[in-house]
């Protein structure tokens, strides 16, 4: 499979392509999921969304990643380290987001502690966050069952977020 990145017990992070853009589309257009966002993405949004995620790889080695299902071929979300500037300080953070027809299975946070692991072992960033607006309760436990904990609250991107970070542990 061209472009793994990561493999768990039953997904798949790889590099974004064009030709997952239908399958992402279904995700970033609904309005229930993006509803902690200010709003769906259309079509020109998530285009830039891709293109950023493929000039992160090239720039970083990292972004948000294509989530497929063992043995598919179906994007059913995305999870991924982004480079963030909080309050001035360049951080990296744990992002996703999933299929609605997925949530509550667990994915997102198997995902998420995949990409935990990869930026504390292969990138050796000592912190990774995830800023999640407070109402967000379902994102909020997915950080939480990561090992993440709330730093502060922070007004961030025309909105309230809650800093989520959790750092390495020393040996």
């Amino acid at each position: 499979m061209t472009g793994m990145i990561l493999e768990t017990e039953r997904l798949v992070l790889r590099e974004m392509a064009p030709g997952d853009f239908d399958d992402l589309f279904r995700i970033f257009s609904d309005p229930e999921t993006m509803r902690f966002y200010p709003r769906p993405y259309d079509r020109p949004m998530l285009e830039a969304v891709i293109a950023r995620a493929v000039a992160s790889y090239a720039e970083r080695g990292h972004g948000l990643w294509a989530m497929t299902l063992k043995g598919g071929e179906q994007v059913i979300g995305d999870c991924g380290l982004i480079a963030q500037e909080v309050e001035g300080v360049e951080e990296t953070e744990i992002g996703y987001h999933i299929r609605r027809d997925f949530w509550g299975q667990g994915l997102a946070t198997e995902a998420a502690r995949a990409c935990r692991d990869y930026g504390f072992e292969r990138l050796g960033r000592t912190r990774l966050i995830s800023m999640i607006r407070p109402e967000n309760l379902p994102s909020r436990r997915v950080a939480e069952k990561n090992g993440m904990r709330v730093e502060k609250e922070i007004f961030w991107r025309g909105f309230r977020h809650c800093v989520y970070v959790i750092e390495k542990e020393r040996d």
